[in-house]
């Protein structure tokens, strides 16, 4: 198992990409502590996942980062990963955007994984430990509603570079990121039947939006995830990994499937 006895903290781990990623970790012999906003989906994911020990709580309070990290230490008897998964995906066109918007979206995507990461440098520091931030290929650019998520998660990708150099240099912690593509969630599902398609609309999708006829799975970014919380990948720091179907840039579809 790759990951045996260690001990992994992942936030927004009960639906979508974060549970996908505390299935895998337990699997591969992690003890895990399990993160999110509702009760209901704490307790069931928890108790799916060998019930683990859970905290429920809000990122975009500035006092929970620290909260969070002195609860898994507790829990779990200290820390040797951390997964920063938890994020808002806000849509809005720029004329529409409003400050506490703005403001809320980056809270939770960029300030809270910082905060979460100075919380648990010392106990990361100790073990020589892995932080794996998720972001996203929309990172680059971005649809037009798409501007305070897409520069929040350009954002966390500049500071995984600087934190993947400056505490892997400093404290010898490793701290990568992984940019997903489009995948197939809940609340993605969620949210594409609220802008009027089908429910099963995934299966319809053009050859131009998924190459491979489907888009990715959860589980399948989990497996990105392990790779940079196993102690395989040595001091590889500071990167940032698309895991999507196509290049983010440059692209150029075949004419036919426009």
């Amino acid at each position: 198992m790759r990951l045996k006895d260690k001990r992994i903290l992942i936030t927004g781990s009960t639906t979508g990409i974060g549970k996908a990623i505390a299935r895998r970790c337990l699997k591969e012999g992690a003890r895990i502590f399990i993160h999110g906003l509702e009760e209901d989906l704490a307790l069931e994911t928890s108790a799916e996942l060998g019930d683990a020990p859970y905290q429920v709580s809000d990122l975009s309070d500035p006092a929970v980062p620290d909260r969070l990290i002195r609860e898994t230490i507790a829990e779990l008897g200290g820390l040797d990963g951390l997964v920063n998964n938890a994020g808002v995906v806000t849509r809005r066109q720029p004329p529409d955007m409003t400050l506490e918007l703005w403001d809320w979206t980056y809270a939770i995507n960029v300030r809270a994984p910082f905060l979460l990461i100075q919380a648990a440098l010392g106990e990361l520091a100790s073990n020589r430990g892995r932080v794996v931030n998720i972001g996203s290929v929309n990172a680059y650019g971005g649809e037009s509603y798409f501007a305070a998520y897409a520069s929040s998660k350009g954002a966390l990708m500049a500071l995984t570079r600087n934190l993947g150099d400056t505490l892997h240099r400093d404290y010898g912690v490793v701290v990568n990121q992984i940019n997903p593509g489009w995948v197939l969630t809940e609340n993605e599902s969620a949210r594409k039947q609220e802008d009027g398609l089908d429910e099963d609309w995934f299966t319809k999708l053009p050859r131009v939006y998924a190459p491979s006829g489907r888009i990715l799975m959860p589980d399948e970014i989990a497996a990105g995830a392990l790779y940079w919380l196993d102690e395989a990948t040595g001091p590889v720091s500071g990167c940032v990994v698309e895991l999507e179907q196509y290049p983010a840039h440059g692209r150029n579809p075949d004419k036919v499937d426009l």
